[in-house]
């Protein structure tokens, strides 16, 4: 399990992108643990796979 900071410093953007994302119902799924915002890794790496463009793909 990782928190925002570790999820954000990790793909190289912010908390509060994460939050937004959240808010709007959108990103990375995510797990809650009373008040705390978790993120399972593997859930990150899914979403990172799943939003992987390939240029060759597109043509």
């Amino acid at each position: 399990m990782a928190t925002p900071s570790q999820v954000a410093e990790f793909l190289h953007t912010t908390s509060a992108s994460l939050a937004q994302d959240r808010y709007h119902g959108t990103g990375i799924p995510y797990v809650k643990h009373g008040r705390r915002v978790l993120y399972r890794w593997a859930d990150v790496r899914a979403y990172l796979e799943s939003n992987t463009v390939n240029p060759q793909d597109a043509a």
